[in-house]
């Protein structure tokens, strides 16, 4: 099954975050993304402000709608940094990847 075809489950259904190993594996499943510090993080770029807070929105609806938050920063006026991992586990489990097939999705 495809990524952007699962659901995120709730951070206790992890016993704990993966190995540094399996995150690799995933992260070929996405497009462009950076382990880094046990996240994975992509920086995204839009022709102007409007465009790029249209996709942080659209990246916060998602997050609800999957009940799995990334961290968000804006920087510039046109910059956008996701980045994600289990909070409550401190590192990455498949939510963080399927999070991220997601966002790759979002059209802004």
């Amino acid at each position: 099954m495809e990524l952007t075809e699962k659901k995120c489950l709730p951070c206790e259904g992890y016993g704990s975050s993966m190995s540094e190993d399996e995150a690799v594996k995933y992260l070929g499943k996405i497009r462009n993304w950076s382990i880094v510090n046990n996240r994975i993080e992509k920086n995204f770029k839009f022709k102007d402000f409007a465009t790029a807070m249209k996709f942080v929105n659209s990246v916060a609806a998602l997050a609800e709608e999957e009940g799995h938050h990334p961290d968000i920063h804006v920087w510039g006026w046109n910059k956008v940094k996701i980045i994600t991992f289990t909070h409550a586990l401190n590192g990455l489990t498949e939510n963080d990847f399927i999070l991220a097939a997601k966002i790759d999705r979002i059209k802004a």
